[in-house]
């Protein structure tokens, strides 16, 4: 690393990679402030580095006068079971992070970090990988020099909030990961934890342009060691 220190912004910091990331964050020397903004606290020990920011997404802009940071990840995501209606779900996947990074590039942000979906496409006929499409195209749009973009399949941890169906999906997926090889082996299902860490090493390095991951690359990425020298936006 580099002998200058550095502020991280993370959104979603309460779901399943956003909640391993924070810890990963709040534990990187690089970073000497670490903002994390969502509408309820993270419930994580004191830290003194760690500042908590909460907002109404609804309002972002008249709380993001102090959001000034280098680099930002996006971790929001929900479900449609848990959204209710295709309307909410793309206004929190889509509008929200959208927006997030608007105001962060607005203060100064250089690099961001985005958790996607595997298949996700702006042309897709499922809704689900359209919004994650739509919205990796449109944050290309806000002027970030270093754009790295994970597009997972299933995550593996524990989460808070029990998704409907999920234990189940993620039994089954984690048996017949074996048989998933070559063009097949980007859809096995992944630990959350590694792609925090394929995250925050990939943002750290800060190379220009855009980036795509996927089970391979994140796991490579997430077992790297820490690199001697990020670059300098």
């Amino acid at each position: 690393m580099t002998g200058s220190t550095r502020t991280a912004l993370i959104v979603g910091s309460t779901g399943l990679v956003g909640s391993h990331l924070l810890g990963q964050l709040l534990d990187e020397a690089a970073y000497d402030r670490v903002i994390a903004i969502g509408r309820r606290a993270v419930g994580a020990e004191p830290r003194p580095r760690l500042v908590e920011k909460l907002v109404d997404f609804e309002r972002l802009s008249e709380t993001a006068g102090d959001w000034e940071a280098q680099d930002l990840f996006l971790c929001l995501g929900t479900t449609m079971a848990v959204a209710g209606s295709r309307e909410a779900f793309r206004r929190v996947d889509h509008d929200y992070t959208l927006e997030t990074a608007r105001l962060a590039r607005e203060r100064g942000a250089r690099r961001f970090g985005l958790v996607s979906s595997i298949g996700a496409a702006a042309g897709a006929r499922s809704f689900y990988l359209r919004v994650k499409g739509e919205t990796e195209r449109d944050l290309e749009t806000l002027g970030y020099e270093s754009m790295h973009i994970f597009r997972p399949s299933l995550l593996l941890g524990e989460r808070a909030e029990r998704r409907r169906g999920e234990a189940a999906g993620g039994a089954t997926a984690r048996a017949m990961s074996w048989a998933m090889v070559g063009a097949l082996r980007k859809y096995r299902p992944i630990p959350a934890e590694r792609v925090a860490a394929a995250m925050l090493a990939a943002v750290l390095s800060g190379e220009p342009g855009r980036h795509l991951y996927t089970h391979g690359q994140i796991l490579a990425l997430a077992a790297k060691p820490e690199p001697k020298g990020a670059r300098e936006p």
